[in-house]
């Protein structure tokens, strides 16, 4: 079928929105039209050296949410006028997969990162005919319509609003989960965020959420840092204050649980010293610059990097719809809707700070 989408070409040059084809709804794919879809930085990795760039010219977003209305052969439990919200894609087979953490599938490169179906095969085509990456995330939900896979699909209840959701399918779901499930935060428990960006300010709100002593946000931005206060921090700390661990430390006492969004070494390094002794520190930030830590800095102490959470999505993306419904986790304040045709500004918007979480609206 045709459909619009955001096309990016070059990862020097500015999106484009397009008319492409897309194919039908293969064996346990669906055919999703698109309500609203989150700008998160993950897309815009095609714009610096690394994997990425393979799946050019592609269709990016992996935040999407929306109506199926189409299935193919061999699914179940989804039906057409179904409300989804789009994950991450896993194979449902392998070891990790049946262990309930699809996150560390053997084939999420292939399935999330190579914009291809999990065959290798493109699942669409430009205006000249030429293929295109559609299945980044095994969605590529910048645009119009996407076909999704039922593995990566998560069923809502319909008394929502739709067009908001999608964020709950990585940013949002990686903050909250890396505090809930990864660091398993409990009440009274001191905490601190490096970067108060949408996945770090989701799990400032997850934070409280588990009635942690102290939650600091570390971030460069003010308005971010206000917002985390806004969201029930205690605590914020300047990330550009060269006494930022000593700050950290002052607040907490030594925090029993870090967090880091940013992958940046220095502010790594930073998370670790702010840990109590027996704390624990988790990566989220997706950065290929190596990390170094001498073996006394970690005495006492873990370190790990966890990916989208440790959430299985089909179980988690309902939790969080439940405690926003109960007023318990705001995630709509980190959000500022844009037309799809202004995805470029939402860009722009999202580097600058201005926007927190930019939504494409189709």
């Amino acid at each position: 079928m045709k459909t619009r989408a955001a096309v990016l070409r070059d990862p020097a040059k500015p999106f484009s929105v397009e008319e492409i084809d897309l194919a039908d709804p293969g064996p346990g794919e669906l055919l999703v039209e698109i309500a609203g879809a989150g700008v998160c930085h993950t897309d815009l990795t095609a714009r610096e050296p690394g994997t990425a760039r393979n799946a050019l010219p592609a269709v990016f977003g992996h935040e999407g949410s929306g109506v199926i209305r189409e299935i193919g052969p061999g699914v179940t439990g989804f039906a057409p006028g179904d409300p989804v919200v789009l994950s991450y894609d896993s194979c449902g087979r392998c070891r990790q997969c049946l262990s309930a953490a699809p996150s560390y599938c053997v084939e999420a490169a292939l399935r999330n990162l190579t914009g291809r179906r999990s065959d290798g095969g493109h699942a669409g085509t430009d205006a000249a005919g030429l293929p295109l990456g559609t299945r980044w995330f095994g969605q590529s939900s910048f645009a119009e319509y996407a076909v999704a896979t039922a593995r990566n699909a998560v069923k809502v209840r319909d008394d929502v609003p739709l067009e908001l959701l999608g964020p709950l399918g990585c940013g949002v779901q990686t903050g909250a989960g890396t505090v809930l499930l990864g660091l398993g935060v409990k009440a009274g428990q001191n905490v601190v965020i490096f970067g108060a960006g949408g996945v770090g300010l989701s799990a400032v709100m997850a934070a409280v959420l588990t009635g942690a002593r102290t939650v600091v946000a570390v971030d460069l931005h003010p308005k971010r840092r206000e917002l985390a206060l806004e969201l029930g921090a205690t605590h914020v700390v300047d990330g550009a204050d060269p006494e930022v661990t000593a700050l950290v430390r002052a607040a907490t006492g030594g925090a029993e649980a870090a967090m880091d969004t940013t992958g940046v070494p220095a502010v790594v390094k930073a998370a670790v010293e702010s840990l109590a002794t027996g704390g624990t520190c988790a990566l989220v930030g997706a950065s290929p610059a190596p990390v170094t830590l001498s073996p006394h800095e970690l005495r006492g102490k873990k370190l790990t990097y966890l990916l989208e959470g440790n959430a299985v999505p089909q179980l988690f993306i309902p939790q969080l719809i439940g405690h926003w419904q109960a007023g318990r986790f705001p995630f709509d304040k980190l959000i500022r809707r844009y037309p799809l045709d202004e995805i470029n500004q939402a860009e722009r918007d999202c580097h600058t700070g201005e926007t927190v979480k930019p939504i494409l609206i189709p």
